[in-house]
């Protein structure tokens, strides 16, 4: 379990940098591919889009996966995923800050999860997709190193199953004196 002040302050930054490489997206790279081979940058952002915006049912509203259905299926970018991403991340950031919300527990559709660690995933999911966004559209890749330490130690116990979720390459051994940032790479099967 996290600090619950660290996760929501890690949070919002991931959240906030996310954003700022939402906005830096040109209208030619839509459909630019992303190293998610699978995924175009529309695709991404739609991905983080779609995550954040489970939040309100699943943490406050304490709803199941099965009684959102598919209230949340298909495309939510819509003619403005700018916009979008910003409604969802702006009710994401406060549904989280609410008091008492890290404290509840999470319906899944794997299981329960208290709050405060599906943050968490959230936070490294947001921070792994940041560095696949900025490398698809030419912005820095270069992530925050509170971010990515926080990510390696999520991922690491975790490492090896991602590959199993066929969303992720297998895992790589990271090079001798590897900083943080590679290190996570790796661990995600990214090629830095």
């Amino acid at each position: 379990m996290s600090e619950p002040h660290s996760v929501l302050a890690l949070q919002a930054e991931a959240l906030e940098i996310f954003g700022r490489r939402v906005h830096a997206i040109h209208d030619d790279q839509w459909e630019a591919p992303t190293p998610c081979t699978a995924w175009t940058v529309r695709d991404l952002v739609g991905h983080l889009v779609s995550e954040q915006a489970w939040v309100p049912a699943l943490v406050r509203d304490g709803a199941t996966v099965d009684a959102v259905g598919d209230s949340l299926a298909g495309d939510l970018l819509g003619p403005d995923p700018v916009a979008a991403w910003e409604a969802v991340a702006g009710a994401s950031r406060a549904v989280f800050a609410e008091p008492g919300a890290l404290d509840r527990t999470v319906h899944l559709s794997f299981g329960d999860m208290p709050a405060d660690d599906y943050c968490a995933q959230l936070v490294t999911d947001l921070t792994v997709h940041t560095w696949d966004l900025s490398r698809a559209i030419g912005a820095d890749e270069r992530l925050p190193e509170d971010l990515l330490s926080f990510a390696v130690r999520e991922v690491t116990p975790h490492a090896a199953e991602l590959e199993k979720s066929g969303l992720f390459a297998a895992p790589e051994e990271p090079p001798p004196g590897a900083d943080v940032q590679t290190k996570l790479l790796c661990l995600v099967g990214r090629r830095p």
